[in-house]
């Protein structure tokens, strides 16, 4: 498979597992434990239910997946997302010092919402931000005409706010005030 993209079906078993590891483990009747890691044998045995799947697909997914959403421990026994949770779990994040300024991009449509209650997690436990502004208007344009704020997190972080790195780069913090919040207007 190499670089292209994944195939469909491929990409729809990606997106199942998604849901599993990040939203309803239920779903296949698996529990995840505390820290998000879920059995690989009991995953494979629950999506292989429904999908074609096992431990060659897991392994493709994980290997070709360019967010890099999951991580296997050291024998691969166990898998779990990196974030982007709506369960409560710990994926054990280490707290990290932000660089001055961090990104979020996000749907034209919530702009007045933001502007009024600053970035809130909604259904996931953190607020996601990009490093880069080209980041962040990927993940906005999956919302519509996107918006990108540019966040001053040393600021916030100088104020008592902490930030975490997952292991994909992605930064997550609990929330962001409007008082560290500013749009970039020209995204060209």
């Amino acid at each position: 498979m190499g670089t292209k993209s994944l195939s469909k079906s491929l990409e729809s078993t990606s997106k199942y597992l998604s849901l599993i590891l990040r939203h309803k483990p239920e779903t296949i009747g698996i529990e995840l434990d505390e820290h998000g890691w879920a059995d690989v044998e009991e995953l494979i045995r629950g999506i292989s239910r429904t999908h074609e799947f096992n431990m060659d697909i897991l392994e493709e997914i994980v290997r070709t997946d360019n967010k890099q959403r999951y991580s296997f421990n050291d024998d691969k026994s166990l898998i779990r997302a990196n974030q982007g949770h709506s369960i409560p779990v710990d994926v054990e994040l280490e707290k990290a010092e932000p660089p001055e300024t961090l990104y979020h991009g996000t749907g034209e449509k919530y702009r007045k919402s933001i502007d009024a209650e600053g970035l809130k997690p909604k259904s996931r436990l953190y607020v996601h931000l990009s490093r880069d502004i080209d980041t962040a208007v990927i993940v906005g344009k999956r919302h519509g005409e996107p918006i990108v704020y540019r966040v001053s997190s040393k600021d916030m972080q100088n104020d008592g706010y902490e930030f975490f790195k997952s292991v994909n780069g992605v930064w997550l913090t609990k929330n962001v005030p409007v008082m560290y919040l500013e749009v970039i207007n020209n995204l060209h």
